[in-house]
């Protein structure tokens, strides 16, 4: 048993020495590969001379260093080459100067002077150029103040706001506007409402019924400070006022200032921008339009834009110039034929007499063209237009030709459909759509779009309190307003809105339905500037308008254009995609702007993010005082 023991120890011996002796063995043989190896790369090529040994065949035939020993790469090699860096601008709008304080880019006094003055086409909109548009702010006038709030505002103004007096002198004994130390007032009177506003429109109630919701949509052609448009408030009917920018100085801004709806406009040679039958009734009260004139072709441009059974009422020469014509300085039988001649086109337009009383005279449009067709063989002019787009009106040309109302199939039908009354017109689903003359909107289109603005609306008074307040705002521009969702989900608050429809954009007109809902608005292309005054909106809210024209004009065009209409400590709210808003962003905060980005209504998974965005208060610096030579 022990012999066994000692045999199994020596035979565990001799194994775990064998094992010993291959691995030095092999430790020997890599450390001297591995010596090799290091001397071959520090001394390069080593000539070896003819040897039959294997080892030193394989040297001469296969050197280490022959081998491919250069460090591996793993740079890409089918890419394109890294763009060159490119230098970021850095965007500078510094204020311009104070000359430019009432700057109206499309109706520019200087350049106004190149056109013709047939037909005031000099007055119309005659835009900049893409190299002459300006690259700074407009200012406000030094002492500028943020408004009064409306309705006070409808009666005051602060004189440093809009500094001129001509208007005070010019129109004194009319009661037009005032001068109270720092504040101008204004009285309510006009030129043939010597008595004030309110009493000529009560004037006007006892003549056709302004109580009942059936008027909603005005227009006062040739408005001065739109007294009449700030009276008519109070009885729920809007009014679109225009008047040219010419030498009565300011009116327009005059309006804006006091809270009324106003644009630069007149009647020249083009179209007014607004869609066929948008207005209730049309008011002229001595606006100095010559309605006689030129085949009466701005009477035909009245009845495009008057709604079926809609009223044109006219006061001052020539009405009642049997009484008046003295202090006209006319003659009476120049008087009475200029009437007589205005008459005969009224008639040619198939409009009814519907009563003259004192100063004020009333037209009604047809509320269908039955009979008018059939009067086209005694009155052979104006004829039907043929091809125009009734609604077609951004620099489109005036026509002698009447524009025909909607088929009917019998004579007490009214041509594109009966409007409710105010207020329930409002939410009614507009002819327009539910006729199916609106292409691709729906009845349950409207709908679900009006409880969108409804809950868009009310989410954008839980982030931005300024909107929430009552009276903060009382001017606003939707830059994009479809339907007008946006208007109407405001309807209750102390607001208007202009609602743009944009052109030359590849969507739907809409605007005509926006004015069969009992709103207002324009047609407005974005790459040009807006009728309108520098400081005449409280608020903007722009619905992806900078994706809709991202192709057509600069981000920094369309925002030096807002900057410029809105007042300081303005609002605004910019919905886009989220990198269109961080564009914007970058700009707006070198115009002194306060901005910040929020989330979708619907969370922060949307791509289409909200802007809100305060222009800050800043103004041009005072005057330096004359010196005597």
């Amino acid at each position: 048993m022990a012999a066994t023991r000692f045999l199994s120890h020596i035979t565990i011996f001799n194994s775990t020495n064998s094992n010993l002796y291959s691995i030095t063995i092999l430790a020997i043989l890599c450390t001297i590969f591995y010596l090799i190896g290091i001397w071959q790369h520090s001394l390069g090529p080593i000539p070896i001379p003819n040897s039959s040994s294997s080892v030193s065949g394989f040297l001469s035939s296969a050197p280490c260093y022959s081998l491919h020993t250069t460090q591996l790469d793993f740079m890409p090699h089918h890419l394109p080459h890294d763009p060159t860096p490119a230098t970021t601008r850095v965007p500078h709008f510094p204020p311009c100067n104070i000359s430019f304080s009432e700057y109206t880019p499309c109706e520019d006094a200087r350049r106004s002077l190149k056109f013709d003055r047939d037909m005031l086409i000099y007055r119309q909109r005659h835009c900049p150029e893409r190299n002459e548009l300006l690259k700074c702010r407009i200012p406000a006038p030094y002492g500028y103040k943020v408004p009064f709030r409306w309705p006070e505002s409808r009666e005051f103004a602060w004189f440093a706001n809009v500094p001129h007096k001509e208007l005070t002198v010019e129109k004194k004994a009319q009661n037009w506007v005032k001068v109270e130390g720092e504040k101008f007032r204004f009285p309510g009177g006009g030129t043939m409402f010597p008595r004030g506003a309110d009493a000529y429109i009560d004037d006007i109630d006892k003549l056709i019924n302004l109580k009942d919701g059936s008027i909603r949509t005005a227009i006062d052609t040739g408005c001065g400070v739109a007294s009449w448009g700030a009276y008519l408030l109070s009885r729920n009917i809007i009014a679109m006022s225009f008047a040219p920018r010419d030498t009565h100085e300011a009116q327009v801004q005059f309006a804006l200032e006091r809270g009324v709806p106003a644009l630069i406009g007149v009647l020249a040679s083009i179209r007014l921008p607004y869609p066929s039958r948008a207005f209730d009734i049309a008011h002229c009260s001595r606006c100095l339009i010559p309605w006689d004139n030129y085949d009466g072709i701005y009477l035909i441009e009245v009845d495009r834009i008057l709604r079926p059974g809609g009223y044109w009422i006219l006061s001052g020469p020539p009405i009642n110039w049997e009484n008046h014509w003295k202090g006209w300085n006319r003659t009476a039988d120049d008087l009475k034929a200029e009437q007589s001649r205005i008459e005969t086109v009224a008639k040619s337009l198939c409009w009814k007499k519907f009563v003259q009383k004192g100063d004020i005279a009333i037209w009604q449009k047809p509320t269908n063209h039955i009979h008018c067709k059939a009067t086209r063989k005694v009155f052979k002019q104006p004829r039907f237009c043929q091809t125009q787009n009734p609604d077609m009106a951004w620099y489109t040309k005036l026509e002698k030709c009447l524009t025909p109302l909607p088929q009917v199939s019998e004579i007490k039908e009214i041509a594109g459909g009966q409007l409710p009354k105010w207020p329930q017109r409002l939410n009614a689903i507009p002819p327009r759509i539910s006729s199916g003359s609106l292409t691709g909107v729906t009845g349950n289109n409207f709908v679900e779009n009006t409880e969108l603005w409804k809950e868009r609306v009310a989410y954008y008074k839980k982030i931005d309190y300024q909107l929430a307040q009552t009276g903060r705002y009382r001017n606003l521009l939707d830059m994009n307003a479809y339907l007008g969702g946006f208007a109407a989900a405001l309807v209750d608050d102390p607001v208007w809105v202009m609602n743009a429809v944009p052109v030359e954009a590849d969507q739907l007109n809409t605007l005509g339905v926006i004015y069969e809902r009992g709103l207002i608005g324009t047609y407005q292309n974005w790459c040009e500037a807006m009728s309108t005054y520098p400081r005449t909106y409280d608020f903007i809210h722009a619905d992806t308008i900078f994706s809709l024209y991202k192709d057509s004009c600069d981000t920094e065009d369309i925002l030096l254009e807002m900057d410029r209409v809105l007042r300081p400590e303005g609002g605004e709210i910019i919905r886009d995609d989220v990198d269109v808003l961080l564009k914007i962003k970058k700009i707006i905060d070198v115009m002194q702007w306060e901005g910040r980005i929020a989330d979708h209504e619907k969370g922060p998974h949307e791509r289409e993010k909200i802007l809100f965005a305060v222009k800050q208060y800043w103004t041009a610096p005072p005057l330096a005082p004359k010196h005597d030579q």
